[in-house]
């Protein structure tokens, strides 16, 4: 008898990149706004880059930004919730 060992190692490079999906943990990539930021802050020249008022401007900005992602997971979380409480059956 004679065994075929190439079977497996097959399945294994086919199935893989399937299962890579799964190593992210649900963070989502970074993504660089620095430059909306300094061009929202430094709008109209009213602003000096490095003053109190541009970092002041810098860190509303930050905090907007993740209350927008909290409440975007708030609500992704809340809909599993419903639907995993609420299934509909056709």
């Amino acid at each position: 008898m004679r065994r075929n060992h190439t079977r497996p190692a097959l399945a294994f490079l086919l199935i893989a990149p399937l299962l890579v999906g799964c190593l992210e943990r649900g963070q989502p990539t970074m993504v660089d706004t620095s430059g909306d930021d300094d061009t929202y802050c430094r709008a109209n020249n009213t602003v000096a880059p490095g003053s109190a008022d541009y970092v002041t401007c810098r860190k509303d900005r930050d905090v907007q930004r993740q209350r927008a992602d909290a409440k975007a997971d708030r609500a992704q979380r809340n809909l599993g919730e419903y639907m995993l409480n609420n299934p509909s059956r056709p």
